[in-house]
């Protein structure tokens, strides 16, 4: 099956410094792809690259088999959503006029007719029903960040690129908005969220792609990137990885550091 969204060779400078280098990554219909690593790995960077937000210094991007540069921009806006970790609003719209604003790209276009329809079904989605007419200046963290992930499921586009979309939430609603964006690529659709929480990543991945240093140093399912050498070297951290009892991957930190520095740290 060929790839909705193909990426080769993505470089990218910010300051004289290499922050991906030569990075390769497909994505399939159906499939949910998870960007893991260390802060500065270059995960965020990467899905800018991806969403066409950010010009690599090398590589190219294909959305549907055609390079990603070609695609107008409205076209672009309905087939790819894009989530990134700064959603502040500075005005006090209430959240039902912020997710509205994820029906944006659909306007003067036939699919326009499923605005209230999608707007509904994304209040829902994020869990904001209930202070949906409430300014989202005046919502918590949390709530915000909930508003934001409506907004932009109310997109309803094929592609969905997220960015840390759990980072601000509790246990429950990490767990409601991935398994919501879980449900959308098992109908078709595809995604590449961004996570920090491991154990998260191994629960919703088709597959991990764990970067370091702006390289990819792993890409396939959880069982097999989540080898806790590899995490260990990488994250510079004791990490062990078990099976649960219903079989499901735990991610473990152990609580001491390593008794050793890592080339270039000090002792």
């Amino acid at each position: 099956m060929s790839p909705v969204l193909r990426a080769r060779g993505i470089s990218v400078d910010v300051g004289g410094r290499r922050v991906l280098d030569a990075v390769d990554l497909d994505l399939a219909a159906g499939e949910m792809v998870v960007l893991v690593g260390p802060n500065g790995a270059g995960k965020s960077t990467l899905l800018s690259v991806l969403a066409g937000d950010r010009v690599p210094a090398a590589g190219s991007v294909e959305l549907e088999g055609a390079p990603l540069t070609s695609w107008p921009v409205a076209d672009r806006a309905r087939r790819r959503s894009v989530l990134t970790q700064n959603n502040e609003v500075s005005f006090p719209f209430i959240v039902r006029d912020v997710v509205r604003m994820g029906r944006a790209p659909w306007r003067r276009h036939a699919a326009a007719s499923r605005d209230d329809a999608a707007v509904a079904e994304a209040l829902v989605a994020g869990e904001v029903q209930a202070f949906a007419d409430r300014p989202v200046t005046g919502l918590s963290g949390g709530e915000r960040a909930r508003a934001a992930f409506a907004r932009s499921y109310a997109q309803e586009c094929g592609i969905a690129l997220l960015d840390e979309p759990t980072a601000s939430l509790d246990i429950r609603h990490q767990h409601r908005v991935l398994a919501r964006t879980r449900d959308r690529v098992d109908a078709g659709g595809s995604a590449v969220v961004v996570l920090h929480d491991l154990g998260l990543a191994a629960a919703y991945a088709d597959r991990i792609a764990l970067l370091e240093h702006g390289r990819l140093v792993a890409d396939g399912p959880p069982r097999d990137v989540l080898d806790p050498d590899l995490l260990t070297r990488v994250y510079r951290h004791p990490i062990d990885v078990v099976v649960g009892p219903r079989g499901a991957l735990l991610v473990v930190a152990d609580s001491a550091p390593l008794p050793f520095p890592f080339p270039g740290e000090l002792p």
